[in-house]
């Protein structure tokens, strides 16, 4: 049996959109496949504003752009998170402050971001990692409080909610991924969402090239022209038409991820009695999206002759992020605190195969073997 780690969800009926939108005459961005899933995700979790990008990496550097930081600000984030998160900030200059996460989720620790504020901190960039939701009510407070920037990076979190609100409606400005991992795909892809008005008009522009052309299509001026900074971040029409043939299905995808979810969930309740492993914790506050699914052992010695064990087993399992803040672009740049429980969860972290036609059988298959390798360890 070959269990690999992901499996993309491509039905045939995506050739269809994807054929309809090359024939309907354009495949450019900001097309009517983009317009459809602008519209769904606005409709369906009550975003301000959403624009398409070719990736949540994308989105991210839009946010940076639209919180104007500029050399020498200070921006506090995770160093659990993916590269692309430092990667946005950096790029306008930003001063990178790596915080701790909470000891028992890789989340950032509110504690931790409210004793790095400094006068020249101007963003709090938090990561929703495997969907689960940050402290945001705590984060919010301490934002309004130092009149700070919160950008969400939810590239896991798509339909994953803190106390009944949308991830990505709560801070400043959200992002997500549609890569080919994520619940909902267009094989690279990624969305900006903006909360805040007075944001609303300067994404746009910046989504197209710095000029104000999409104001120009709606009729509002009689010409347009380079106006401010900005990229090509908005995607082809085919990608969004991709993305849309997901969409359709939205609610049947996610019930089938959440139930791979929480049948692995059950499945490792016995291993983690045992103290031979721990299961996600999902606080209060937070909802289940079916994004990962992960376990964490007890040492990075462990978790390595974990992962060569299932890849034995024809069983494809990863571990996740090498802490940033110790990552040989920023060592030297690290102001030299030690990050306890960043360095844990990185050493510890196994995620599991997920994908929507996971089968019970074969997560029954999954943790059979794992149970085996603890067995040996006896």
């Amino acid at each position: 049996m070959h269990i690999p780690f992901n499996k993309p969800f491509i039905p045939w009926y995506s050739f269809r959109y994807l054929i309809g939108g090359a024939l309907s005459g354009t495949i450019a961005g900001n097309g009517q496949y983009t317009k459809k899933c602008h519209a769904f995700f606005e409709k369906r979790f009550g975003f301000a504003k959403v624009l398409m990008t070719t990736s949540c990496s994308d989105a991210l550097e839009m946010a940076a752009v639209l919180c104007r930081i500029e050399p020498g600000d200070e921006v506090i984030m995770p160093s659990f998170t993916f590269m692309s998160t430092a990667n946005a900030f950096l790029l306008r200059g930003a001063k990178i402050v790596f915080a701790d996460t909470l000891p028992d989720v890789p989340n950032i620790d509110p504690v931790e971001i409210e004793r790095l504020i400094t006068p020249k901190t101007k963003a709090i960039v938090v990561v929703h990692y495997s969907g689960l939701a940050c402290d945001m009510d705590r984060i919010m407070d301490i934002a309004k409080r130092q009149g700070l920037l919160v950008v969400e990076d939810a590239a896991h979190a798509i339909d994953s909610y803190h106390n009944g609100k949308p991830l990505g409606s709560i801070g400043h400005l959200g992002t997500f991924s549609f890569h080919e991992t994520k619940n909902i795909i267009s094989g690279e892809g990624g969305l900006l969402i903006v909360n805040e008005k007075q944001f609303e008009k300067r994404a746009e522009i910046i989504w197209e090239k710095g000029t104000n052309r999409a104001a120009f299509y709606r009729g509002e001026i009689d010409k347009y022209g380079w106006v401010d900074i900005g990229s090509s971040y908005l995607p082809s029409d085919a990608v969004a038409s991709f993305l849309y043939t997901q969409i359709i299905r939205f609610d049947k995808i996610q019930n089938r991820r959440k139930k791979v979810w929480w049948n692995y969930y059950e499945l490792f309740q016995p291993l983690e009695q045992e103290n031979l492993l721990k299961r996600p914790v999902v606080p209060d506050y937070a909802t289940v999206n079916g994004n990962i699914f992960y376990i964490i052992v007890k040492s990075g010695e462990t978790r390595d002759n974990l992962i060569e064990f299932l890849k034995k087993c024809g069983i494809s399992a990863l571990f996740h992020y090498l802490p940033l803040h110790s990552s040989p672009y920023f060592t030297d740049k690290h102001d030299g605190r030690v990050l306890p429980n960043t360095d844990r969860f990185s050493d510890c972290i196994v995620r599991l195969p997920f994908y929507n036609s996971l089968k019970k059988k074969q997560a029954k298959y999954i943790v059979s073997r794992i149970e085996e390798f603890f067995q040996a360890l006896r």
